[in-house]
């Protein structure tokens, strides 16, 4: 048996699944995480990101910064000119804006130029509720994981950057039915069952659309709930105090992540009792250890999956979390699994069985660890398999398991 420690053991649920750290998947079973999602978990739902909300704005608003911004390719970072002479000196400047990756400065701008107020009925934020309004309607496969993964036991919690109201509709369908709390009238974060729902840290649509919601979208927005009235710093370090906070749907340079990462690395200089948190992060194919570097630089523990066809290897691996969570998960699922791996010769099983078999009796309470012996040993396995149980009742419990 491996006899590394589960602080440092990764664990893949199968193999087509990413490695997630045990500490990790031992502190959720215990109800000790929270899970904030960001844009790309409503991507694949039909909505847009934060560049292409932008681009979208831009299109309603200003034909003429949008011919400029529509021939920008993505990623090009200060390395592009609109045309000169057609565009007046301030729509450039949104122009360059946007090339830089600042959405949230350029709608700003572009909010100050058109609107002359930030209130929630101006052009912009219209624009903005009515395009992810026509856009995504269905939640996504990623949306009804992570609703599955909030859960705590006798209640689930979620933390959204996103306006829509996706997760709301993805626990509908799953027969919950989660509060939606935005801005100022978010819980404050703690153990108990009031602390509960979907919290839009950021604002959320309102469910009437003829109501206008106040949203965090522009730049002044930011500066208004993150330095101004450190609203959303003073959530997340209570939060990131109670749980080890796990960050889904972002890339390192996104707007609101940057935000969220300066909040976070500023409470982390200045205090020593936050929890460990985490981030999964798309690559390409292998690992870039460049990027994971970046993502540790910054607090943040990152858990790299592939990015390729549509970062399928991470909807399934939150899926097959769901599944086999150690909270609210199927229990026939993770017998017919353990079933399986016991039929096996030890020698011949595959690492990820071997680790997976070990962590699923290790995350047990006592009675579950009898109901996990009782399972195996219907199947007549060899001996080395029942070595495991004794090896694990030996190791001490970690503090991710108490």
């Amino acid at each position: 048996m491996d006899s590394t420690r589960s602080e440092d053991r990764l664990i893949a649920l199968d193999d087509a699944c990413c490695k997630i750290p045990e500490r990790l998947l031992l502190a959720h079973g215990r109800g000790h995480v929270l899970f904030i999602t960001g844009a790309g978990s409503s991507k694949p739902a039909g909505l847009p990101d934060f560049r292409e909300l932008t681009l979208r704005v831009y299109e309603r608003l200003d034909n003429a910064v949008y011919g400029a911004l529509s021939a920008i390719p993505s990623g090009v970072c200060n390395q592009w000119q609109a045309p000169a002479g057609t565009l007046l000196p301030d729509q450039l400047a949104e122009v360059r804006r946007f090339v830089q990756g600042d959405y949230d400065v350029a709608l700003g701008m572009l909010e100050r130029r058109i609107d002359k107020t930030n209130a929630p009925t101006t052009k912009v934020r219209s624009a903005v509720s009515s395009i992810l309004r026509d856009s995504g309607k269905k939640p996504s496969e990623i949306h009804k994981s992570l609703v599955r993964l909030a859960s705590r036991g006798s209640v689930a919690t979620i933390v959204t950057t996103n306006f829509d109201l996706l997760l709301e509709l993805a626990a509908k369908r799953h027969r919950k039915n989660l509060e939606c709390y935005s801005l100022a009238s978010i819980p404050r974060p703690g153990r108990s069952d009031e602390f509960s729902g979907v919290l839009h840290i950021h604002g959320a649509l309102e469910r009437d659309p003829a109501r206008a919601g106040y949203c965090i979208v522009t730049d002044q927005d930011f500066g208004e709930f993150y330095l101004r009235r450190q609203v959303v710093p003073e959530f997340i370090y209570e939060a990131a105090r109670l749980f080890r906070l796990v960050l889904v749907g972002y890339s390192a340079n996104d707007p609101p992540m940057r935000y969220l990462l300066n909040a976070v690395a500023a409470d982390g200089n200045r205090f020593d009792d936050l929890q460990e948190r985490f981030a999964f992060v798309g690559t390409t194919g292998a690992a870039d250890p460049v990027l994971l570097e970046d993502w540790r630089a910054r607090g943040i523990t990152p858990i790299a999956y592939d990015s390729a066809n549509g970062h399928s290897q991470l909807t399934h691996t939150l899926g097959k979390w769901a599944s086999y969570s150690a909270v609210n998960g199927k229990p026939e699922i993770v017998e017919k699994r353990i079933r399986n791996i016991a039929r096996m010769k030890r020698s011949e099983a595959s690492e990820i069985e071997r680790d997976l078999f070990e962590h699923l009796y290790r995350r047990g309470s006592n009675s579950e660890r009898q109901r996990f012996m009782k399972v195996v040993t219907q199947v007549q396995p060899e001996v080395e398999w029942l070595d495991v149980f004794l090896s694990i009742d030996r190791e001490p419990r970690s503090p991710s398991s108490q």
